[in-house]
């Protein structure tokens, strides 16, 4: 059974996902349709990245992944597919695409779009429906589209480091208020060289150890592990971390704006001393 996966920033309160639905189940019947969210962010790629590409690597090889975020930055003209990890990414050409891979991948497919006088997501998403159909029926992947290999291309962006220090971004705020921040453990351990280390977020709050989980610490006390998508992530046991920015009183109709300005502004340090 075929797999496909969406994940967007439409949001869940209109018909638009449904009917991409109903757009695959048209043309594939037997696909396997799997939301990984309809909640990216369009204006922020290093959450969409990190939710997408931290999700992806968990499907089985040829899973057909459609990624639609911020489709209309642009004039679409055409929309991209390509082969990554042994699956197929289908996106915007928006910068998108290399943000989840990381890099550029070698082969990738421009779908062309028909233009009407009116051009919406709908139009867009079946472009990406047909050419799925296509590969489902055995058309192989250099003949869905045209060859195209100049695409618009953003990238993670990483911590900042020197000697003894590392400056890191946050990335992503569950909905417990907890914080990653663009910082893996491998890249972790390259800087600490076997120092101490001490990760401050606040005035008055720093980290001095790593905990194994949540359950780690008591209620209500801060934490930090590196999580299931092996990122640095600062929590607070049943608690709001987002508090401890000063960001009180924090409401679920204010979550977007407080992601965004968390994301933009705040900065997770990393002090490194000698032993």
């Amino acid at each position: 059974m075929p797999i496909v996966t969406l994940s967007t920033d439409i949001g869940q309160t209109d018909f638009i996902v449904g009917a991409i639905k109903g757009q695959l189940l048209q043309a594939v019947p037997a696909v396997s349709i799997v939301d990984i969210s309809h909640c990216l962010s369009s204006q922020n790629y290093l959450q969409a990245a990190y939710i997408c590409s931290n999700a992806f690597k968990h499907f089985p090889k040829e899973t057909f992944h459609i990624v639609i975020v911020n489709l209309f930055d642009d004039m679409p003209h055409h929309l991209l597919i390509t082969q990554y990890n042994e699956q197929f990414i289908a996106c915007p050409d928006n910068g998108i695409l290399t943000m989840i891979t990381g890099s550029k991948p070698d082969d990738i497919i421009a779908i062309d779009i028909e233009h009407k006088e009116y051009l919406g997501v709908l139009h867009c998403t079946q472009s990406i429906v047909n050419a799925f159909y296509q590969l489902v029926n055995g058309k192989s992947f250099d003949k869905l589209g045209r060859k195209i290999t100049a695409i618009e291309e953003k990238y993670p962006m990483r911590s900042t480091a020197g000697a003894d220090w590392i400056d890191s971004q946050i990335i992503f705020i569950d909905n417990f208020e907890n914080v990653v921040v663009n910082l893996t453990y491998d890249e972790f351990e390259e800087h600490r060289k076997g120092r101490n280390f001490k990760i401050i977020f606040t005035r008055d709050e720093d980290i001095t150890i790593f905990s194994k989980n949540y359950a780690s610490v008591g209620r209500g006390e801060v934490l930090a592990w590196f999580n299931s998508a092996n990122y640095l992530e600062i929590a607070v046991n049943q608690g709001n971390l987002a508090g401890l920015f000063g960001l009180t009183g924090f409401s679920e109709n204010q979550h977007t704006a407080l992601q965004q300005r968390l994301m933009f502004q705040t900065r997770v340090r990393i002090i490194f001393e000698n032993l």
